[in-house]
């Protein structure tokens, strides 16, 4: 086997394969016996038939071809080991000719990736602190939660628990019928219909109503834009929060608190440890986003490509309401795919280059992620999750769950890693070794 390597723009490298004519009739060979093994020619038995018999049945091609399905990715592999290739995405295979067998294989490859001089990159940490206004807020809604609904004898608010009879009809049929609806009517709330709340409203106990609604011609759910409902409804009770009083009974009612000012540290500990994980993230952004600007890199178009294409099955998965199909969900989108690849594209730069920076740096600072941390978090996430821990163990323990988690794992290690430096901690480590060894001048 002779290999060139020519190298192109766009991080590609084109392998030009030159097999020995020894190798493809090695590989004939192999494939004449797999092939007589499982084809039953009258008068042979199977895996006896002489080779110009069984060419001659299936015909010529079909013996190269099933000796090119496994001597061309031998071939390719140790060509790229041969080269010392490591290839990012899926080769474009070609056989420009066949005797000798030529296999060229286009290959995308890790682009050069030139840093500025992180190791200068300073940014103070962030300092959070819980508001007493988000304390407060926070003690309101724990005391919301907690209250009861109680009947009341008045007219129907917004924000009042209501039950009732409703009968929606549209083209002639009862689309909704239940005698004990909960509905709790809020202001602009499109359910059922939009302005339904608002008809509700005012209604008091035993009082019924007929109105008629129709949701707007550019609604969301094509199925229902522009169609018209008849609703009659009857209130059968109405029912108002009943506030309770902000105290160490409260406290001591939710759980493991003895004083409304123990309940008031864990919620002031909760937020506080909230906005320090948010503005972690921001920090870490603001932080990686310095670097990627003072980076120099080549982006593989096959890498973008790629990324749009995760972003568009992440959105599916989330909004795509179960569409399986790129085609389905665009339209959904009412867009077409070519304008919502468009779209989602400046994003997926952003994230290409986000991971090679932090490749790089990792590569740089000798970062690894070792089985025994792999093993260790999938531990730590599994703790304390009761009944679905063993799921937990089961989905990070299969091979591409330990990979998933491997490179989450190698993510936080390497953004760690920059924290140290921005935040000017490595130098204070620097400075405190120096001391301990009484180098300190």
């Amino acid at each position: 086997m002779k290999v060139t390597a020519e190298r192109l723009a766009d991080s590609q490298v084109i392998l030009n394969i030159e097999v020995d004519p020894q190798q493809v009739e090695a590989s004939l060979e192999r494939a004449y016996r797999r092939l007589a093994g499982r084809t039953a020619i009258p008068g042979f038995r199977r895996g006896k038939v002489p080779r110009p018999t069984l060419e001659r049945f299936l015909g010529k091609d079909a013996l190269w071809d099933e000796a090119i399905q496994q001597l061309v990715p031998e071939m390719y592999k140790e060509a790229l080991q041969e080269q010392g290739i490591e290839p990012i995405a899926q080769p474009n295979i070609e056989l420009p000719q066949r005797d000798p067998l030529l296999i060229r294989a286009t290959v995308v490859v890790r682009p050069a990736v030139e840093l500025g001089n992180y190791k200068e990159l300073r940014m103070r940490p962030p300092e959070v602190e819980a508001k007493e206004e988000e304390v407060e807020a926070a003690l309101e809604q724990i005391r919301h939660s907690q209250s009861p609904w109680v009947p009341i004898e008045r007219a129907v608010q917004f924000g009042d628990r209501l039950t009732m009879e409703v009968v929606g009809r549209a083209d002639g049929r009862a689309v909704i019928n239940d005698k004990n609806q909960d509905y709790q009517p809020l202001a602009g709330w499109p359910y059922p219909v939009p302005g339904f709340a608002e008809e509700v409203v005012g209604l008091e106990r035993g009082q019924e109503k007929k109105f008629t609604l129709s949701f707007p011609p550019n609604h969301s759910m094509t199925q229902l834009a522009g169609k018209t409902f008849e609703f009659r409804v009857k209130v059968i009770e109405v029912k108002e929060k009943q506030l309770l009083p902000l105290d160490d009974e409260l406290a001591k009612a939710i759980g493991d608190f003895d004083s409304l000012e123990a309940l008031r540290q864990k919620v002031t500990a909760d937020l506080k440890a909230r906005a320090a994980q948010e503005a972690q993230r921001r920090y870490e952004d603001e932080m990686v986003e310095t670097v990627v600007a003072g980076a120099q890199m080549e982006l593989p178009t096959v890498l973008i490509d790629e990324e749009v294409g995760r972003l568009i099955a992440e959105q599916r998965e989330h909004l795509g309401r179960g569409q399986t199909r790129v085609e389905d969900y665009v339209e959904t989108l009412k867009k077409t795919e070519e304008e919502l690849k468009a779209e989602l594209r400046p994003l997926a730069v952003q994230r290409v280059q986000r991971a090679l920076v932090l490749d790089r740096v990792a590569e740089l600072e000798k970062i690894e992620v070792s089985p025994q941390e792999v093993d260790q978090e999938i531990e730590r996430m599994s703790s304390g999750g009761g009944e679905g821990a063993a799921q937990i163990r089961r989905l990070f323990s299969s091979p591409s769950g330990r990979r998933s988690l491997e490179r989450m794992l190698f993510t936080r290690k390497t953004l760690q890693r920059l924290t140290e430096i921005a935040s000017g901690q490595e130098e204070a480590d620097q400075v405190e070794n120096k001391y301990e060894e009484g180098t300190d001048e």
